[in-house]
């Protein structure tokens, strides 16, 4: 994994967040893979079950947000991005709040996440 192909893959990430096209969204992922919405919970475990997930009912409407993510750090098959994601009000017409995000995912040789963990922070507007 270089820095080029994490943000490749990054923006690929987006695009199926915000699709309910399974294929794009398995595709990010070893089959085996395990994926941390937070770091202190056990995983959700294997593609199948991650592409449940992002397909399933509390599915995120693709109108309802924006997101921004950005490499970071790359050694090796570990990849490090930071980033932005932005939800907007009923309306759409502001963002209603915004979270800043982490991304520590590791790679298999395929170019594949095998393991992604999730740290974020929502914004104070205080």
């Amino acid at each position: 994994m270089d820095r080029a192909a994490f943000q490749s893959w990054l923006d690929r990430y987006i695009e199926a967040w915000r699709s309910p096209d399974s294929g794009a969204i398995g595709d990010l992922f070893s089959d085996d893979a395990t994926y941390r919405y937070h770091p202190w919970e056990d995983p959700v475990r294997g593609r199948d079950t991650i592409v449940a997930e992002w397909t399933g009912p509390d599915r995120d409407a693709p109108d309802s947000w924006t997101a921004e993510y950005r490499a970071l750090a790359v050694d090796g098959d570990v990849a490090v991005a930071v980033g932005e994601s932005r939800y907007l009000t009923e309306d759409r017409s502001a963002v209603d709040r915004t979270y800043h995000n982490v991304f520590v995912c590791r790679f298999d040789d395929a170019g594949r996440c095998s393991d992604f963990t999730e740290y974020f922070m929502l914004e104070n507007r205080n």
